[in-house]
């Protein structure tokens, strides 16, 4: 498997809004979520990914439950990448309290490098619906930011599809282009993804500095490239990429 990300899509995927000229985004809201009330739906999970395009660190899936019977909306909350890290710090304990349930999965490097990054975004949020359910919560329906459903199980799995389990997502799964961008619960998701993900970037910033996780939280960035030239690829790395872009 093979993925260039060019430096200068790593930069602005981890730029706030301010920072890039010409974004412009209406508020996201329940309106998609509530259409799901005239199926019989109660507790919709809005789902979310951060990370998949990294070079290092996990990626990692957030999902945010809402009830569509009472919810109300949350004031402040975009899609993560339209906000600076101090507005998702200070969003991520408010998305907390206000979800009915809300939990992070992640996947490693190595079991991205082992089973390809679809099947290690349906690793990772499998993990993170494991603890929805756990907290007592069993939500109706799915949202999920995209257009290809890598949540539910895979109907004919593959020698890199992750094992099966029993606490796997069997809820059904609507996708929506931009959700994260529309839909609040899927926003709340991509806040709390984000939030959890790019701590543990900056904890593994502290066992390889030279990298910048800190900043870059793992994508692509010139001065990570340089420093994987200068110093090769940590046990964080994704491997199986290439990471330097075609120099390898």
């Amino acid at each position: 498997m093979s993925a260039v990300i060019p430096a200068t899509t790593a930069a602005k995927a981890n730029a706030p809004a301010r920072q890039r000229p010409g974004v412009r985004s209406k508020a996201p809201t329940l309106r998609h979520e509530r259409t799901f009330k005239a199926q019989g739906a109660r507790y919709l999970a809005g789902v979310d990914e951060v990370g998949r395009g990294a070079l290092a660190g996990p990626v990692s899936v957030g999902i945010a439950v809402v009830d569509l019977h009472s919810q109300k909306p949350l004031a402040g909350v975009r899609d993560s990448k339209l906000l600076s890290p101090a507005e998702r710090e200070r969003l991520e304990p408010l998305v907390r309290r206000w979800s009915v349930a809300s939990a992070v999965g992640h996947a490693s490097a190595r079991e991205i490098d082992e089973l390809g990054i679809i099947a290690a975004l349906r690793l990772a949020g499998t993990r993170a619906w494991q603890d929805i359910l756990a907290a007592g919560v069993s939500p109706d329906v799915v949202l999920l930011d995209g257009s290809h459903n890598w949540l539910s199980p895979a109907g004919q799995p593959s020698l890199f599809d992750a094992p099966p389990t029993d606490f796997a997502c069997l809820a059904p799964v609507h996708t929506k282009i931009k959700a994260d961008m529309q839909c609040l619960s899927v926003a709340a998701a991509s806040v709390i993804a984000k939030v959890e993900r790019d701590q543990q970037m900056r904890g593994l910033h502290s066992e390889y500095p030279d990298f910048g996780w800190d900043i870059n939280k793992g994508y692509a960035t010139a001065n990570h490239r340089d420093a994987l030239r200068a110093a090769g690829a940590t046990p964080y790395h994704r491997v199986s990429w290439n990471l330097l872009g075609g120099e390898l």
